[in-house]
């Protein structure tokens, strides 16, 4: 059992602004819920462009074409912000910017923080201290952003999401494999979650293997490679990397 669980780790990066992204809307800024005073769908995707963005001042032509694929849409913006701006802490006028406290935590950047934090930690084969941080990434980069909505800007978050989720399942993972005894069940749902997602991506069949025959299954370990094998055969015309192979070998001996 790893001794710091995620939800510490979470309440522990927690102040009294939160905001969460991913899933359902909650914004609470200094202690006060606002998503339910947004000034409806614009307002709500304003807010959020401009959280994702909160590092940077926008300029009101860019918000103006996340939020409107039509020509003239600046000039629909004026009214739009000036409602918000009643509801949230805005700067600017031809640049807009969130004005958030510096202890802000919006769950993006805590995403993008614990697979930094847990690659770190598993390079320096700290695997009880990657355990917390990549958790709480897989949690946050398991639920869809802005579900319903479509636009240039939230397919690349949401592209960025996916690869926070493959990452941080990568490294739980291999950190669960590492510390062994109970977290190897936790590891076996992470490689198995990772193929879904990234049906090509190797590391994923490896850390199944490993973590298959570290429960003593090392015939299914072998079955999974042998999956592999015929799917990239069969569909991509190619064989399983150096890396596969030579753990097949390893479990054959």
């Amino acid at each position: 059992m790893v001794s710091r669980p995620a939800w510490r780790y979470l309440v522990e990066t927690l102040g009294e602004t939160r905001i969460q992204l991913c899933g359902r809307l909650v914004a609470r800024i200094e202690g006060r819920r606002v998503e339910p005073e947004l000034p409806g769908r614009q307002g709500r995707l304003a807010f959020v462009f401009l959280a994702v963005n909160r590092h940077r001042p926008v300029p009101r032509d860019e918000l103006a074409d996340a939020l409107w694929d039509e020509p003239a849409a600046s000039d629909r913006l004026s009214p739009l912000l000036s409602k918000l701006r009643s509801v949230v802490p805005l700067d600017g006028r031809g640049e807009v910017r969130l004005v958030l406290p510096g202890d802000a935590w919006i769950d993006l950047e805590a995403a993008s923080e614990g697979v930094h934090r847990a690659e770190s930690a598993v390079a320096q084969s700290d695997f009880a201290g990657a355990w917390s941080p990549g958790r709480v990434a897989q949690h946050v980069a398991s639920r869809e952003f802005l579900a319903g909505e479509d636009a240039p800007w939230i397919a690349e978050q949401r592209r960025r999401l996916e690869e926070i989720l493959v990452r941080s399942l990568e490294l739980v993972g291999r950190a669960c494999v590492e510390i062994g005894g109970g977290e190897l069940a936790t590891a076996e749902r992470a490689a198995r979650r990772l193929i879904v997602h990234a049906p090509y991506r190797e590391s994923g069949h490896r850390l199944l293997m490993e973590t298959l025959a570290a429960r003593g299954n090392t015939a299914e370990a072998l079955l999974v490679y042998d999956a592999l094998r015929c799917r990239l055969r069969d569909e991509l015309g190619a064989a399983p990397s150096a890396p596969t192979q030579e753990l097949h070998r390893r479990l054959l001996g």
